[in-house]
């Protein structure tokens, strides 16, 4: 068997219902079965890969997920037909190279992570609000480049907090209110009512 160099890396694009963000997907696992949420540069200590983008004059946010990034880009700039070829060619770079796309022991340092993984002292009806995001919600905002993380549950109310794609997009309240609200009503009869919370 002959042993070739770093796996070749390839980078394609798909558009997310928010115009401002755009999903750079990978044919190599960046962050297996975990996201991480870059709202900004202050808080991209944990990932050398998010510090890096931040580098791009443009760039406002950073989402990472099992296979993918999402950018979301500031307003004002570069349209992203200008942009993406150079994007793509430093993603598939850094990829190439093995650098590190997240630090887990900065991580446990920074707790910014939320998780829809159950815990031992959820009751029972967060139990079952966690396993459906978990089977239901994520598949489908992963497709539009985003995720939706467990905050809290509370006298019927269940809060959620919006990240990569799903962040400030006007699509995505509407997703929330009716797709995500109307399915945990019909299958937890207990939530009233779902909410998103500001990043």
């Amino acid at each position: 068997m002959i042993k070739t160099g770093n796996p070749v890396i390839s980078i394609y694009t798909e558009m997310t219902p928010n115009p401002e963000t755009m999903k750079f997907v990978s044919n190599k696992l960046l962050y297996p079965g975990k996201s991480l949420d870059v709202p900004d540069v202050a808080s991209a200590k944990p990932s050398p890969l998010a510090q890096e983008l931040f580098t791009f004059p443009f760039i406002k946010s950073v989402f990472i997920a099992s296979n993918f990034v999402t950018l979301t880009k500031t307003n004002d700039t570069a349209d992203w037909q200008d942009v993406i070829p150079a994007v793509k060619q430093f993603l598939k770079e850094y990829l190439e190279e093995g650098k590190q796309v997240v630090n887990e022991d900065e991580l446990s340092i920074t707790k910014i992570e939320s998780s829809n993984e159950v815990n031992a002292d959820d009751d029972d009806v967060v139990k079952r609000i966690k396993e459906l995001l978990e089977n239901y919600v994520k598949p489908a905002v992963e497709m539009d480049g985003g995720a939706i993380q467990f905050k809290s549950y509370e006298n019927g109310t269940v809060n959620l907090a919006m990240q990569g794609s799903c962040s400030g997009c006007p699509s995505s309240t509407i997703t929330l209110k009716a797709g995500i609200e109307g399915m945990m009503k019909r299958m937890i009869p207990e939530v009233k009512e779902v909410v998103a919370e500001a990043e």
